[in-house]
């Protein structure tokens, strides 16, 4: 993993720390800091369009999920790639990214059952309902997508 900002910064905040790791452990940590950062961003943008969509243009919530997340998840596979994983570089990128598609659909697909569940069966606040998904679905897709881009 190459030396940049974010691994310098996570670096210095374990030394802060005291906190002695292994420069595997080092380098897992700092990859799981810059994936919650390209996670918030593409949170950030799908939570954004839901919300819209949602609140303002009146669409059926899980027709919004949809959406949202597909909007999110083109932004998330180009960060990922360029930024937080170590992409194995011989690894045809066709196939690198119908991987990534089919583990996010299937995340997609939690989600819906998640919101379905939170919404229609606990009578929870639909974004609120969004936010309870996403964490779920966070672990999900840092674990999937580090076994198959790397």
């Amino acid at each position: 993993m190459k030396d940049d900002k974010t691994s310098k910064f996570v670096k210095g905040v374990l030394k802060k720390l005291h906190i002695n790791t292994s420069p595997k452990t080092t380098n897992l940590l700092i990859q799981i800091f810059k994936f919650v950062i390209v996670g918030g961003i593409a949170t950030l943008i799908d939570w954004i369009v839901y919300y819209i969509l949602y609140n303002f243009l009146k669409v059926n919530p899980l027709i919004a999920n949809i959406l949202s997340f597909s909007v999110s998840v083109i932004y998330n596979y180009s960060a990922s790639v360029r930024w937080v994983f170590d992409v194995n570089k011989n690894k045809n990128k066709k196939k690198m990214f119908a991987e990534f598609m089919i583990f996010s659909v299937i995340g997609l697909i939690i989600t819906e059952l998640l919101l379905y569940l939170f919404i229609n069966i606990l009578s929870l606040h639909a974004m609120l309902s969004k936010v309870i998904s996403t964490l779920i679905v966070m672990v999900f897709n840092f674990v999937t997508r580090k076994m198959f881009l790397e």
